[in-house]
């Protein structure tokens, strides 16, 4: 049997190629010994999406020689993703694109050089604070979700454990943000090179939010005197300390049974998936879809690899701006949450599954050609309608990308404002576009809300998926009950007027003879929970009336 180790690797390469799976074609010891030195790479986050995508990036200026330094990761949350899968592996990952001819292709990853548990009072944390004090360090990139830069409850005020973590200061942080700004903090302390903070994570303007979190952090430090105030200036002085805008999409579901079966025929043992104590799934391997893009803001003033030359686009700010709207907007996030929402309650647990439903593949097409695709702006590197098409055409049809609308599910609070509040908000401030014709996009946020109690079209209970707000979303719509729409009289209002969610009150939003976004919305939820079947019955209705 074939383990993934470097002892194996080397000693039995031709059985490696034999089974398909391809193995770097660079020195790995070498790689390693010259990033231990001069580290220039950071990435915080060991989940799938830094497997399949920013690992791979790495790996391919590695084999171009294009560098010869890897990159490093640090998991800020879930330590267990760290010490269960790298160290048995000796580092290494084993990539696995599923084409949708149903072949697989297999790659040894060998570009992350050292994974680190993001844990203060841990060991790794000395060797952390090491390389961000390097002044060859050039970029530090993210990819832990939308609620990885929370600070803040759904009230809007900051969250009990993030004051005591500003009471503080930056010697114990634990959440994310804290982290990051205390390593900030450390390389200011060491001379402040500079270096650039980059959000590859899925939404509107991850640049601006990460720079406004790692902000609020410092600011709040310095109040209480934890940190001197030239730290905040470093913090401010984008010459010195930059937060790139970019757009990052490729499809990375959770490690396939189905896959591990294929790798364990081919003769590689050891592939088994696990669960963190945070309950992640996690897997030496990782299985994802061939289509990938990354766009990001060219703000880069340490220097930055040349990923342009691993199929990175670099850009203005604007042209970044334009891209991520037109993909995190409309023409995929979107329709992914709708998927998800709508998948979970009418029972699928396959996104290409879903895409056979004639209802919800013609839902999907709707939010994106009729209602989402008035507001894109052509960004010019990537054309709206051929990536729509794409996505509508092969990538969520592909069968076999194992994808559920139960991931997709995973803190859909966090996800709303972006994925639907962006689009709304254009409609109401165009000046030209009539917010009466949306139709389908409330109907997906009453679908969502539906999904909250936690019952499926045919009233049976359903686990939902992972949410920081699940419990107090729970708690708003107590008392709501299937079968009884005037149970929800009133219920929904603290939930579709809370801007933090939505960014928009869509009470605030013309709707028509609605009245407003929000009644719209209502008037939608009543009738998803007028029984058995009234949510399909419900979708029929809507996808047949554009207004």
């Amino acid at each position: 049997m074939l383990e993934l180790t470097k002892q194996c690797i080397a000693g039995r390469a031709a059985d490696f190629e034999k089974a398909g799976i391809r193995l770097p074609r660079f020195s790995i010891d070498a790689v390693r010994e010259a990033t231990a030195k001069d580290p220039v790479w950071v990435h915080f986050s060991v989940g799938n999406l830094f497997k399949a995508f920013h690992a791979g990036l790495a790996q391919r200026l590695l084999e171009e020689g294009l560098t010869d330094r890897g990159i490093i990761a640090v998991e800020p949350f879930d330590y267990d993703a760290v010490t269960r899968v790298f160290p048995p592996h000796d580092n290494l990952l084993l990539r696995v694109v599923m084409k949708a001819d149903g072949n697989l292709e297999k790659e040894v990853i060998a570009s992350v050089t050292e994974a680190l548990a993001g844990d203060p009072s841990g060991a790794s944390w000395a060797r952390i604070r090491e390389i961000f004090r390097s002044p060859s360090l050039q970029v530090v990139s993210l990819s832990i979700t939308e609620k990885g830069y929370d600070l803040r409850t759904i009230e809007g005020v900051f969250r009990p454990e993030i004051l005591k973590e500003f009471d503080a200061g930056p010697a114990r942080p634990g959440h994310a943000m804290t982290k990051l700004c205390a390593l900030a903090y450390e390389r200011w302390q060491a001379g402040g090179a500079p270096l650039a903070l980059l959000s590859t994570d899925n939404f509107s303007h991850n640049g601006d939010r990460l720079r406004d979190a790692v902000l609020t952090v410092a600011g709040e430090w310095k109040a209480r005197g934890r940190v001197e105030p030239g730290f905040i200036e470093y913090v401010r002085d984008e010459s010195r300390l930059s937060f790139p805008l970019s757009m990052i999409d490729k499809i990375t579901p959770f490690p396939s049974e189905r896959v591990r079966e294929a790798l364990a025929a081919a003769g590689l043992g050891g592939m088994d998936l696990q669960k963190t104590s945070k309950g992640a799934s996690v897997s030496p391997f990782v299985n994802t879809e061939e289509t990938e893009y990354l766009v990001i803001e060219d703000r880069f003033p340490n220097g930055r690899p040349p990923l342009e030359k691993a199929g990175v686009y670099f850009t203005e700010r604007e042209i970044v701006d334009q891209v991520e709207r037109m993909k995190v907007c409309t023409c995929l996030n979107p329709l992914h949450t709708a998927l998800a929402i709508f998948g979970c309650l009418l029972g699928y647990t396959s996104i290409a599954g879903e895409m056979k439903d004639p209802d919800l593949a013609l839902l999907v097409r709707k939010i994106g050609y009729d209602e989402g695709m008035p507001v894109v702006t052509d960004p010019g590197i990537i054309k709206p309608a051929e990536f729509i098409a794409q996505v509508l055409e092969k990538r969520f049809p592909n069968p076999n990308i194992p994808d559920t609308p139960q991931r997709i599910a995973t803190d859909t609070s966090q996800k709303l404002g972006i994925r639907f509040g962006e689009t709304i908000n254009l409609y109401a401030n165009s000046g030209s576009l009539d917010t009466a014709r949306l139709i389908l996009i409330p109907l997906v946020i009453a679908a969502w809300c539906r999904y909250l109690l936690a019952l499926d079209d045919q009233g049976l209970p359903f686990e939902p998926s992972p949410d920081p707000q699940l419990e107090d979303l729970r708690r708003i719509l107590a008392g709501v009950s299937l079968g009884k729409p005037e149970s929800a009289e009133g219920k929904l209002k603290p939930i579709l007027s809370n801007e933090k969610i939505f960014a928009v009150n869509l009470y605030d939003v013309e709707a028509g003879a609605s009245g407003s976004l929000g009644s719209r919305v209502e008037g939608y939820f009543a009738e998803l929970i007028g029984g058995k079947g009234a949510v399909r019955e419900t979708l029929r209705k809507y996808l047949g009336n554009r207004g």
